[in-house]
C-alpha cells in the first residue's frame, strides 16, 4: 500500500485525493479478483488499476461544470406546468370507459410491459387480435383526451 499511495500522490499532489484513489484502486482489484491472471505481477496488475481511475477520474471531471453555488444549475430547471399536463384522474376515466378486452391488453402491454406474444397467451386470442386492441385503445384514448386537452 505504500508504494500505491507514493504513485498515487504523485498523480494527485493531494494526500486527501491519493488516500482515496488507493482505497478505490484497492475495491476495485478486489471487486475484480477473479480477472488477475496468477503467475503476472499483482503490484503491476494494482498500478494499473490505480492510474487508469486516476485517468478516468479526470476525463470525468474535465467534463463537469464547476458549480459551487447552484447558480448554474438553476438556469436550467424549468418550473413545472401542470396547466399544461394531463391530469392523471382523466386518463384513467379515459381508461376506465375502454371495452374491457381493449382495457386488458393495453394494461398488459403497455403497462406490464409484456410483448404481445406474451400477452396473447394470457389473455388466450392471437397475437394479432391483441395488437389490433392496444391499437384500438390507444386511438381511443388519443381521440377523448385529444379533446378534453
Amino acid at each position: 500500500m505504500p508504494r500505491l499511495r507514493r504513485y498515487a500522490l504523485s498523480l494527485t499532489f493531494d494526500g486527501n485525493e491519493a488516500d482515496d484513489l488507493v482505497q478505490f484502486t484497492l475495491l476495485k482489484a478486489w471487486e475484480h479478483r477473479g480477472r488477475f491472471q496468477p503467475g503476472t505481477s499483482l503490484v503491476a496488475w494494482l498500478f494499473t488499476i490505480l492510474r487508469n481511475t486516476f485517468i478516468n477520474g479526470r476525463r470525468k471531471r474535465s467534463r463537469e461544470v464547476p458549480d459551487p453555488d447552484g447558480t448554474y444549475a438553476s438556469l436550467l430547471s424549468e418550473p413545472a406546468r401542470q396547466d399544461q399536463t394531463l391530469n392523471l384522474r382523466d386518463l384513467q376515466a379515459a381508461i376506465d370507459r375502454l371495452e374491457p378486452t381493449h382495457r386488458e391488453a393495453l394494461m398488459l402491454v403497455a403497462v406490464d410491459g409484456l410483448p404481445y406474444e406474451a400477452a396473447a397467451s394470457v389473455i388466450g386470442c392471437p397475437t394479432g387480435t391483441v395488437k389490433s386492441r392496444v391499437s384500438r385503445a390507444r386511438d381511443r384514448l388519443l381521440h377523448e383526451l385529444g379533446a378534453s386537452a
